[in-house]
């Protein structure tokens, strides 16, 4: 899934767009692998047409069902941090969003495990404003530089708070 330019406000630019890690692929990459190589094993096996069919009817059903939807949610999964706010999209048929304005995070933070930091992903903590608690994506590609993408754009948006309320004060030029 591209960017999603289509929900960009007038003058909203794109900072970071990440899909989940391509670790999630790894257990449908190999159900598939595994299933192929029995598959075949067992037609050369097999001398009956009609059973050879059956069994390879039955590897493409188990190969459709365990690696069909992961790839499908891998790539219809997005995190899209923008200058304004953090939008999140997941699902084909039925869609989950959610869009975050940078105004109302608290705090950012992430962790990984030591597999996680030699593939180079984490989850990623968003505290909210209020009485929304943490929202938690998991699986982020690059997790620190998301993190450290997003702090930077909190400190900005405060930085220009800043300038703006003591303009408000009066502040002398």
């Amino acid at each position: 899934m591209a960017v999603p330019y289509r929900l960009l406000m007038d003058g909203e630019d794109v900072v970071v767009h990440r899909h989940p890690h391509v670790r999630v692929l790894f257990r449908p990459a190999v159900v598939t692998v595994v299933t192929v190589a029995i598959a075949g094993l067992l037609i050369a096996v097999v001398s009956q047409a009609s059973t050879r069919w059956g069994i390879a009817a039955a590897a493409l059903v188990l190969v459709t069902a365990s690696a069909f939807r992961p790839v499908l949610h891998w790539a219809t999964t997005t995190l899209t941090v923008t200058d304004r706010r953090l939008l999140l999209r997941s699902g084909v048929l039925s869609r989950y969003g959610r869009d975050i304005p940078l105004g109302r995070i608290d705090e950012v933070s992430f962790e990984h495990t030591l597999l996680e930091r030699a593939l180079g992903c984490g989850t990623l903590y968003v505290e909210l404003a209020g009485e929304r608690g943490v929202v938690v994506v998991q699986n982020v590609p690059r997790v620190e530089r998301v993190q450290a993408a997003i702090y930077e754009l909190l400190d900005d948006e405060f930085e220009e708070l800043d300038e703006d309320l003591l303009e408000e004060l009066g502040e002398p030029q």
